[in-house]
């Protein structure tokens, strides 16, 4: 059986008020982790190579394209998307904000990086 609750302003406000800020400012890093860890249920912390490298398969795999099939399509050299997805070296902020735009717009970014017809 699944209760679903609704959280109303008030019960947020509630919630909020019931938290002791004071502990949880003073929680460390390593304090974290080990809760983290602790729980079975928690999601493994991962690092920024990690992360990096799943959100470049996961944009590529949700367009269905291979590893040079995207490098082509986005005109990005084909060692490099292996080298993101090998976490062999991580992609830079303008990377990371041009894997952003390529899943929001998969087709506008391919048909911009097009040779114009002169």
């Amino acid at each position: 059986m699944v209760v679903r609750l609704k959280a109303t302003p008030e019960a947020i406000a509630a919630a909020l008020a019931e938290v002791d800020w004071a502990a949880q400012d003073a929680l460390t890093d390593e304090d974290i982790e080990r809760a983290v860890a602790s729980d079975p249920d928690a999601a493994p912390i991962r690092s920024d190579a990690e992360l990096a490298a799943a959100i470049v398969r996961s944009v590529r795999t949700k367009l269905r394209l291979s590893q040079a099939a995207f490098a082509k399509r986005y005109h990005i050299p084909p060692g490099t998307i292996r080298d993101w997805e090998q976490m062999r070296k991580k992609p830079d902020a303008a990377a990371m904000s041009f894997l952003k735009v390529i899943a929001r717009e998969p087709d506008m970014v391919a048909r911009a990086l097009e040779p114009a017809n002169r």
